[in-house]
């Protein structure tokens, strides 16, 4: 059974207007097994958008932050700067694809591990709502974690759960695309406990602003690319030199 903590959930927003507002309603809904709300705080980040999605989530419970730099990685280290030390902070994205009542798989293996991944590979997901583009770019990221770190990876998905005092740790620096494949790269190269839940995926509520675009999916895969051979090359190298010192 989870032990009840401090539970933050972050939400990264851009122009998510239709979807924000329920994506809000769905978490304050959640409560623990003593009839207590599960989340104690909830920060949208508003990523520049141009429509009302920053009134809406804060009409719907929410805290808004705003990041006018554009970048996923941008917008969730702006929210988690506002957090208020939570012991655990939740991924979460703003367009409704992700089941709220499901992040208590993610938070019972916290117990016992570092970072919990929501896996959509190994869970349920609706048709549509991942791209085939979206499914061979993360096959291959993960196919690349594996092979570079021997970690059991199968998904890069946004949906996740980790302790704060390790996401402090793993001091993330991608400002874009590169952020959920940072910090399951860094958790690896830690040596940190990391668990696969499987989870079920929605088609979310709106056009999306990676897949549903040439621009968006090859900025996306090159952002994840570049991150994982950075990392591999910054670890080869630091062994490398350290190698050269013990000799």
């Amino acid at each position: 059974m989870f032990q009840q903590k401090s539970v933050a959930v972050v939400i990264p927003a851009y122009n998510e207007a239709d979807a924000i507002g329920a994506v809000v309603s769905d978490l304050l809904r959640l409560e623990n097994s003593n009839g207590l709300p599960l989340v104690d705080d909830i920060v949208v980040c508003d990523n520049g958008s141009t429509d009302n999605t920053a009134a809406i989530a804060r009409d719907a419970g929410a805290r808004v932050v705003c990041e006018e730099r554009p970048g996923y990685g941008a917008a969730c280290q702006a929210a988690i700067t506002a957090l208020a030390n939570p012991d655990i902070v939740v991924f979460v994205d703003g367009d409704h694809s992700v089941c709220a009542e499901e992040i208590p798989l993610l938070l019972v293996p916290l117990e016992n591990s570092d970072l919990v991944i929501g896996s959509r590979v190994l869970g349920r997901c609706e048709k549509g709502a991942l791209t085939p583009p979206q499914r061979f770019g993360n096959w291959l990221a993960s196919a690349l974690i594996r092979l570079f770190w021997k970690a059991p990876v199968t998904d890069l998905g946004p949906f996740r759960a980790i302790n704060c005092q390790a996401l402090q740790y793993l001091n993330m620096e991608d400002m874009a695309f590169g952020w959920t494949v940072e910090m399951q790269v860094k958790a690896a190269i830690q040596g940190f406990e990391v668990v696969e839940v499987p989870v079920t995926t929605r088609k979310r509520i709106g056009k999306s602003k990676i897949s549903g675009t040439l621009k968006g999916v090859i900025g996306a895969a090159r952002g994840i690319l570049q991150t994982i051979f950075s990392l591999w090359w910054r670890q080869r190298r630091s062994n490398l030199q350290a190698r050269t010192v013990s000799h």
